[in-house]
């Protein structure tokens, strides 16, 4: 290795240094340069190499090379005349030379790896399979697909000769004869089958360099063209199948056009193959949305549909699914229904189930949803309660879940075998609530059934007995269930006789009992009966943590009550639900994700901020509704209910929300009251 010695460290000294360096194939001694300030001295200490300000003190016998980089013409001449004989000294000009040479060659040789490395890309990336033979028939170019087909590595190929791995090449006479041979089969010594296409390689000077062949795999085409035979009895078999079959069929291609039917179809329908074979699948509906283009537009399958069909508006049942093959949609099948008895029974049973579920709790502790501190406190104690027979009194803002509560505590019990009753004790007049809960006797009012009618109460024994607004109880009826949880007995109206009882109460309220207390509104001694088991519910914004929870949840029921299939909430949505303060609790939370799904495109799966409406629209329009009275735009009548439902928030708001206190005041009974607030918006 030897010895340089660099004089100058400017600009062009720098350069000379770098190449050096990078070389490897130099010890260098030093860089010198009077000027203690040159970018070269700076970068050679980085490099841990010797700097000094005069070339003279590192002259030696030693050194074999000096490079002069200064560019000065006298310093040059000094060195030659300085040095020893053996030195050789490149002026600068020359050594800069050399480098630019270098990097030109380094360039060169980078862009024609460059320029292979794309070949071969390219090359790798077909399917086909590609080899090339020099003149002499030796392998220079072997792709993967090549590769895969022949069953021999790249590495075990290339530079040999093709003839010791391909022996039944005919690359060789491809060479000898310069003829093209195209679509020749070929039997491969791994038992696969290809075509081949074969061609000489012939320079512009018409001399032959070399040949190439580009073959593809047939075996797999060879074993299809057989399944194809078998695939068409499939066919044959299927298509005898939906023929015979007694569902209506009709399948369409991915333009919605129609493709098929079965004589099922026609029975049902009253349509004959041309009038929709090769029509739009619109053409059968007589009412509703073509399920079969909502299905190709989503690509998802929907169930239980209903809607009309043929000339005679038949009602039906569909059922569409998506025909997806290998990732790529061709078109929907659907099954068609003929609902109309179906339809009756349907009805019964709907008939039946509102009976039953007045009978029965539906709801347990896993269908209540809720992780924070707060939510489960209350589970805990509502779990606690259901194990005891003592009362148990839910506290909370409405649409926070007390009934919700009331049935998973029923559930929880012993008493989970026998009937729930459920009464809304603000939803009937005194009269007929009294009636209700404790039954009447022959001749106790006019109208009253021939032998009389037991009472909620009675039809709960053993079981238990939800009283929901228990704080709207006029003072008789209070005194009367006082008698209830004191001495387990009844009096049913005009009756004498006590009949016993064993009923478990679960009251709810909204209101403040201690305030009707304190205003002669309720009973204190029937407070205290009530109030042996307090529960809790926190409202919505004191629990926030469970909105993304409660969101799924009640999403899945839309989903099922809509016949929608939307996935979830985006997170900037769920961010969104969270600073709202929910002051219509999950009963409000409920309505905005209702109304969002309503109003999202079928092809639509995530609700997203553009769904969601304005959080505080309903509680404005409620406001406006009850404040703006005149308008020049206004009927007569919707200023006389807008002047109606300024009075009812008004005087609600005078009585602190007591809706007992203002249906007396205002001369309605609690069940119209119930009934204004709805149609007027008034929380």
């Amino acid at each position: 290795m030897q010895t340089v010695l660099i004089v100058g460290a400017g600009k062009g000294g720098s350069a000379i240094l770098k190449m050096l360096t990078h070389s490897g194939m130099f010890n260098l001694q030093a860089v010198v340069d009077k000027d203690q300030r040159a970018p070269g001295l700076a970068l050679a200490k980085e490099m841990g190499i010797n700097i000094g300000f005069d070339w003279k003190e590192f002259l030696s016998d030693k050194v074999d090379i000096i490079i002069e980089a200064t560019g000065s013409e006298e310093v040059f001449q000094e060195i030659r005349e300085y040095k020893s004989k053996r030195t050789v000294l490149i002026p600068g000009s020359v050594a800069h030379i050399t480098a630019t040479l270098v990097e030109e060659k380094e360039a060169l040789i980078a862009k024609m790896k460059y320029q292979s490395h794309k070949r071969d890309l390219i090359f790798n990336l077909l399917h086909d399979g590609l080899m090339v033979v020099d003149h002499a028939g030796t392998v220079i170019i072997y792709n993967k697909s090549a590769e895969r087909i022949v069953g021999i590595k790249k590495e075990q190929l290339l530079g040999q000769h093709i003839l010791e791995n391909v022996p039944s090449s005919r690359l060789l006479e491809v060479i000898h004869t310069k003829k093209v041979e195209k679509n020749k089969e070929m039997l491969l010594q791994n038992g696969r089958k290809i075509i081949t296409t074969r061609s000489p390689l012939i320079d512009e000077g018409g001399k032959v360099i070399g040949a190439f062949a580009i073959f593809k795999d047939i075996t797999e085409v060879m074993h299809l063209a057989e399944e194809v035979t078998n695939l068409k009895g499939i066919q044959t078999m299927l298509e005898a199948i939906i023929q015979s079959s007694d569902e209506a069929i009709s399948v369409v291609d991915e333009h919605g056009r129609g493709l098929m039917i079965n004589p099922a179809y026609t029975r049902l329908t009253g349509l004959e193959e041309k009038q929709v074979i090769g029509k739009p699948a619109t053409t059968d509906i007589s009412e509703g949305d073509s399920m079969h283009m909502k299905v190709l537009e989503t690509r998802r399958p929907v169930r239980g549909v209903n809607m009309k069909v043929g000339p005679t508006k038949k009602e039906v049942i569909v059922n569409v699914a998506p025909i997806i093959v290998d990732g790529k949609l061709k078109g929907s099948v659907g099954v068609i229904h003929d609902v109309s008895e179906i339809q009756t029974l349907t009805t019964e049973l709907d008939r039946a189930r509102q009976i039953i579920r007045t009978l029965e709790a539906k709801y347990s502790f896993e269908d209540i949803i809720g992780t924070s501190d707060e939510m489960s406190l209350a589970i805990d104690q509502a779990k606690l309660g259901a194990k005891t027979p003592a009362t148990v009194l839910l506290r909370g803002e409405s649409g926070t879940g007390k009934e919700l509560f009331a049935h998973a505590i029923h559930n929880a019990s012993n008493r989970k075998y026998n009937k729930f009753i459920r009464v809304n004790c603000a939803a009937l007049t005194e009269s007929l609530l009294e009636s209700e809960l404790f039954g009447y006797e022959e001749g106790a009012f006019t109208g009253a059934k021939r032998g009389g009618k037991k009472g909620l109460f009675e039809e709960a024994n053993n079981g238990s007995i939800f009283l929901d607004e228990i704080g709207e109880l006029s003072a008789n009826t209070q005194a009367k269930l006082l008698r209830v949880l004191q001495e387990n007995e009844i009096i049913r109206v005009g009756g004498t006789k006590a009949i016993n009882v064993n009923v478990r109460v679960i009251a709810a309220t909204n209101v403040n009992l201690e305030k009707g207390i304190a205003n002669g509104t309720f009973r204190e001694d029937l407070y205290y009966r009530l109030n042996r088991m307090p529960i809790h519910i926190p409202p919505l914004r004191k629990r926030k943590e469970d909105i993304e929870a409660l969101s799924e949840h009640l999403l899945r029921k839309i989903n099922q009550d809509y016949g929608r299939n939307v996935e979830g909430l985006t997170p900037r949505v769920i961010n969104h639900l969270a600073a709202y303060d929910w002051p219509g609790n999950v009963r409000e939370l409920e309505n905005v994700l209702g109304r969002a799904v309503i109003f999202m495109q079928f092809n639509e799966v995530f609700i997203d901020l553009s769904h969601i409406p304005a959080l505080a629209e309903s509680k404005e329009r409620g406001h406006r509704e009850s404040t703006e009275t005149v308008s020049d735009e206004m009927t007569l009548m919707e200023m006389l209910e807008g002047y109606e439902a300024k009075i009812i928030s008004k005087t609600l708001k005078k009585n602190k929300g007591n809706k007992t206190k203002t249906a007396k005041e205002l001369g309605v009974s609690i069940r119209n009251l119930y009934y204004k607030m709805e149609k007027f918006s008034i929380e």
